[in-house]
């Protein structure tokens, strides 16, 4: 008998592999359609790209982490052409942008993703060799902007799915300058501790120091409480745009911690970092960063880039340890007119209260013009806009535009999302 019921405990499938199953069905679900409604409501495109890319896609995408991550790739041959299955999204995400030139089709690219990741890794409750990755890349521009709106859709999604007591850690990674040189002040603090840390930490130091600002062991952590801190050191380009996203989170009502201990491991990623987290799982639910050194290590391009995905298993998880009900609904839209640098950051604290009010805001800030962005939105069939400038934000105003008349009415922005409402309403 107890062999019987030791048989019965061993899966049929690969391990770490894990399955989809119909009792989990409406957490998937719940995850697909809220994360649809979530790209619709902050205008991002679906991208599938394919599951399998040529190697070196990803073996370049490591830098110096590269005698660290190449073992964990799984490779296979199609053809004569050494191959890999997807590592993450973001390489088969700009690999899309330069292979259909989808620049052309809209500059900077929105776009938001769903599907399995793979990874040769050790096992465990939190960590799979396939899982699942939601996320949101916008391509082709290095504006703050565009980091705080990969955040800012993000923490809408976790909002939408309820889950509570969300922390959201910002820090920087710095560009090639100040990274190095705050990398040669980090290591040459830890040069004379070495003794001190743990054995992994010792490892890690020789393949790459920064690893040793994620040990969790208490003499190591006790260490790193007095070790150099990237924001001591940070240029006043990337000091700037740090600023820059902050400031945008902040506009938007969103809690955040700095965190000068958040720097990637990877030099091709850059300036600002981020993950979301919930204290009942260990491991941050989301992760996310600018990258805009990344196409030009793999495709020799020079292209800005910033992302996010969130853990589709683990936020699952959250939502079960959290007795946090699945459930979805629709959303309506309106086209956003921006003129100037100055509306164009108060225009984003606007759309996203329209957004999290459940209007979908559609907004076109990389063309410069306004009769571009009108020309967009005729194209696209929207019938209503908001047009902002300098003088609506210094007057605390906005103008409604409707799209086939021509009409326009200035409404003050205390009222927008009332007067947004009731026109739509009324269509």
């Amino acid at each position: 008998m107890k062999n019987k019921q030791k048989n019965q405990q061993i899966s049929l499938g690969v391990e770490a592999m894990p399955d989809v199953v119909p009792k989990d069905q409406v957490y998937w679900r719940q995850m697909l359609e809220t994360g649809r409604a979530i790209s619709e409501l902050h205008d991002f495109y679906f991208i599938d790209p394919s599951v399998i890319e040529k190697y070196e896609t990803f073996e370049n995408s490591f830098g110096a982490d590269k005698e660290v991550l190449e073992d964990k790739i799984f490779s296979l041959k199609v053809g004569r052409v050494k191959s890999a299955l997807r590592f993450s999204f973001r390489e088969s995400v700009l690999r899309n942008f330069i292979d259909h030139k989808l620049a052309y089709f809209a500059y900077p690219l929105k776009v938001f993703h769903f599907g399995p990741v793979f990874r040769d890794i050790k096992p465990d409750e939190y960590f799979f060799k396939e899982f699942h990755q939601l996320g949101f890349q916008v391509v082709g521009d290095a504006d703050p902007i565009y980091d705080g709106e990969v955040i800012i859709a993000l923490y809408d999604f976790f909002k939408s799915l309820k889950l509570n007591k969300l922390t959201l850690k910002i820090g920087s990674s710095g560009c090639h300058v100040c990274r190095n040189t705050f990398k040669q002040k980090f290591q040459n603090y830890y040069r004379n501790k070495i003794k001190d840390v743990c054995r992994e930490c010792a490892k890690n130091y020789e393949i790459n120091p920064f690893l040793l600002l994620s040990c969790e062991k208490d003499g190591c952590r006790a260490l790193r409480e007095e070790s150099p801190i990237i924001f001591d050191y940070l240029c006043t380009s990337c000091n700037n745009h740090l600023k820059s996203v902050l400031e945008l989170v902040e506009d938007n009502g969103i809690s955040y911690e700095p965190d000068s201990r958040l720097v990637s491991t990877s030099e091709l990623n850059n300036r600002t970092i981020f993950e979301f987290t919930v204290p009942e799982i260990p491991h941050p639910l989301a992760f996310g960063c600018r990258y805009d050194y990344v196409s030009e290590a793999v495709f020799k391009r020079s292209i800005a880039a910033v992302g996010g995905s969130l853990g589709i298993e683990r936020t699952i998880e959250a939502m079960k340890r959290q007795n946090v009900d699945p459930r979805f609904k629709a959303k309506p839209k309106v086209f956003f007119l921006v003129i100037g640098d100055q509306a164009k950051k108060g225009a984003l604290k606007l759309m996203n209260k329209l957004r999290l009010s459940g209007v979908a805001v559609v907004e076109m800030v990389g063309k410069k013009t306004l009769k571009a962005q009108i020309k967009t939105a005729e194209k696209m069939g929207i019938k209503l806009a908001l047009l902002l400038g300098q003088k609506e934000v210094f007057d605390g105003t906005i103008i409604l535009r409707d799209m086939t008349s021509g009409v326009q009415e200035t409404i003050l922005v205390d009222k927008l999302v009332e007067e947004v409402k009731k026109r739509l309403n009324n269509e």
